[in-house]
């Protein structure tokens, strides 16, 4: 067994040392190199806030007719149906990735708009007094959204495209983060 932890502590070493000229050490990895959740009981509670992007693409055709049916598709409202689904899974992300804590989400806003004529953003903004941030909550909650979109079209093509999901910004945490990526809008 000493053996095992002794391997362990020097592969941890040698994974600290070859990341650090680069990263931070990862905050889920322990020193025993397992996964863990992290510890935040010492941090304070803050006002924590992140905002994620989804961008759907759909073939030109496509585009048009979900317009001109006024965002409606044969299984319903595809727009009310992506912000009730990505509420949902804001809400449970700490079910689905393994070590988000579980949080009383305070605020959760989405903003669906065409970027372009085949384009469509959907923008998460999450929200939270919390020792803990929300970006995972805010990407859940994008991406859940585009899934939901995906599906309510998919009986117009399956040419349909989840181009990216990504963190735009994130605050009061110990670190804040604006992508100096352009959003689109």
């Amino acid at each position: 067994m000493a053996g095992l932890r002794d391997r362990a502590r020097l592969q941890s070493d040698r994974r600290q040392r070859e990341g650090s000229a680069v990263h931070a050490p990862l905050t889920h990895v322990g020193a025993n190199g397992r996964p863990r959740m992290v510890d935040v009981g010492a941090k304070l509670v803050t006002a924590r806030r992140a905002v994620a992007q989804a961008i759907v693409r759909f073939p030109p055709k496509v585009a048009r007719t979900l317009r001109a049916d006024g965002m409606r598709a044969k299984k319903g409202p595809v727009f009310d149906t992506a912000i009730i689904a990505g509420t949902m899974a804001v809400k449970r992300t700490h079910e689905l990735i393994p070590f988000c804590h579980p949080l009383a989400i305070e605020r959760c806003d989405f903003l669906l708009e065409f970027a372009s004529a085949t384009e469509l953003v959907i923008r998460c903004e999450v929200a939270v007094s919390h020792k803990t941030g929300v970006e995972m909550e805010a990407l859940t909650g994008a991406t859940v959204a585009a899934l939901t979109v995906y599906d309510m079209c998919k009986a117009l093509s399956h040419e349909i495209v989840i181009v990216e999901a990504r963190l735009l910004e994130k605050s009061g945490g110990r670190s804040g983060f604006v992508s100096t990526r352009k959003a689109k809008r």
